[in-house]
Parts: structure tokens; C-alpha cells; sequence
């Protein structure tokens, strides 16, 4: 495929970045990216697409640097172990060189075409655009664990996520400066640029079914870790101090350069 000269943008003037977290999900990539490729294009505006393999087995890393022929905004990167979702993440967000970054998971699970409804709420004072999962297309395991998990962080942490579990995301890289970097940060993300002062929407997107490969997460190591993640978040709520923290007037940049436009009446709750 050859990209448009909108797709080849030098590394200071790229707009959005994609990342995507990819561990073990060699079947899903190709047809990912096919389908990325074109909603991206349609935005008209320059992007990436960053791709940080999470020490897959599968031979994910082989099938990605065969897909970055004629894909020159196709960046690559690998961890030299598995260090989890979160850490894949932390990774995409030093690397990426756009004003906005968006989130996804690598499972096909996502509607890339949901990316254009992002950009067209990200307006006014609003450091990210969160999803939430509409119709969620996985086992009773995966949605009761998630329920139960997103009702204990409200609890515990005083900050309503409707969906935590949801890494659909758009967000202002300058927002994500001072975010702390632990394993499970991808699920606190929301609440944690809360507890910077950030504002936060959140809308639903579209969900699909998991066409190949296998979930990484259970009851194990998604219900019993995030509660106990809830406690530290805690912890940090009373620890936490804003990211915009010079007085108007002084030199800096902001901690989330707003766009223009209107900011949208209610932030911090679900837009429907």
C-alpha cells in the first residue's frame, strides 16, 4: 500500500499517534492494520502508528516488520521481555512524537472507525476522551469481572469511571507528562488525570467480538489485582497535586494546551 504525503510527516510536525500494545496477536495484525490504514487517511491529518511488541512468542515481531513495507508511518518497537499492557503503553506515550495520542488494543475489538468521533470531542479544556464499551461482546467472566471492578474503584477511589477497563482513548500528550508508571496504570488512566486536575469525557464506542487469538485477562489477574490497584489509587488521591501549577502569565507550556472550540457541557460523566 502506498501512503498519502499526508501519512509521511516529519517527526515535528505529527498531529496524532496511535499506539497499540501487541502481545501475541500475530493473526490480528495484518487486518488491523488494512483497516486502520484507511480511517486514519480520511482524517486528514499527518499521524503515526506506533507499535510496541510486548515479548510475543507467536512471532507477532516478524509479522510486524514484514507490515511496515510501504507503511513508512509504521514505527516499530520491542520489549526485550513481557512487561504487560500498561508498560506497552508507557512506552507508546515516551516514543510518540503527536500532539494527541490515541489508545487501542491490538485485538480488532476496537472500531477504528469510532477515531474521527474522538477527535471531534476532544475540545475546549479536556485533556482525554475515554471510551466505554457498548453491547461488550465478551464472556460473562470478562463483564462481571469488569462490574465488579469498576463499581470497587468508584468506591475506593471516589472518582465514577464508567468503564475502566475500556483502553479506547484519545489524549493529549502534554496531559500524560507527569502520570506515574506502575503495572495496571492503563486501568487508572481516566482517574488518574483527575486527580492532576484534568477534565475527562467519556462516550461510548463501538465493541465488537475478538475475531482471533486469546484474551490475557481472567478473574486472576484482572478482578483480585485491580482491587487491590483501587487501595494504592487511594493512596495517590491524597498524594496528588495538579499538573498546572504555574501562576497565569509565567513562561511554561501548558500542562493540557487546550484546542479551540466549545468545551462540552458535562465532562467527567458519560456522553450518550
Amino acid at each position: 500500500m502506498i501512503a498519502t504525503d499526508q501519512s509521511l510527516p516529519p517527526p515535528d510536525a505529527c498531529h496524532l499517534s496511535v499506539v497499540l500494545p501487541c502481545a501475541n496477536e500475530r493473526d490480528n495484525l495484518p487486518p488491523l492494520l488494512e483497516e486502520l490504514e484507511p480511517a486514519l487517511q480520511a482524517l486528514g491529518c499527518p499521524f503515526e502508528v506506533i507499535c510496541v511488541d510486548d515479548g510475543s512468542t507467536d512471532g507477532g515481531w516478524d509479522v510486524l516488520r514484514g507490515l511496515q513495507a510501504g507503511r513508512p508511518w509504521l514505527r516499530l518497537f520491542r520489549h526485550r521481555t513481557n512487561f504487560g499492557q500498561s508498560a506497552s503503553y508507557c512506552t507508546g506515550f515516551r516514543l510518540a512524537r503527536g500532539e494527541l495520542v490515541l489508545t487501542m488494543d491490538a485485538d480488532r475489538q476496537h472500531d477504528p472507525a469510532d477515531i474521527r468521533r474522538f477527535l471531534g470531542e476532544l475540545r475546549g479544556d479536556l485533556a482525554a476522551v475515554c471510551g466505554v464499551r457498548a453491547g461488550r461482546h465478551d464472556n460473562w467472566v470478562r463483564r462481571r469481572s469488569s462490574q465488579i471492578a469498576n463499581g470497587f474503584n468508584t468506591w475506593v477511589t471516589g472518582d465514577r469511571v464508567v468503564d475502566a477497563g475500556c483502553t479506547f482513548r484519545l489524549i493529549r500528550k502534554s496531559a500524560l507528562a507527569e502520570l506515574p508508571v506502575f503495572n495496571g496504570q492503563h486501568r487508572f488512566l481516566p482517574t488518574l488525570l483527575r486527580l492532576q486536575g484534568h477534565q475527562v469525557l467519556e462516550i461510548p464506542v463501538n465493541h465488537r467480538q475478538r475475531p482471533a487469538g486469546k484474551s490475557k485477562y481472567g478473574i486472576g489477574n484482572r478482578l483480585w489485582r485491580g482491587i487491590l490497584d483501587c487501595l494504592a489509587i487511594r493512596w495517590y488521591r491524597q498524594r496528588a497535586f495538579p499538573a498546572d501549577r504555574l501562576a497565569p502569565g509565567q513562561p511554561g507550556p501548558s500542562a493540557a494546551a487546550p484546542a479551540t472550540g466549545a468545551t462540552p457541557a458535562v465532562t467527567g460523566e458519560l456522553k450518550r
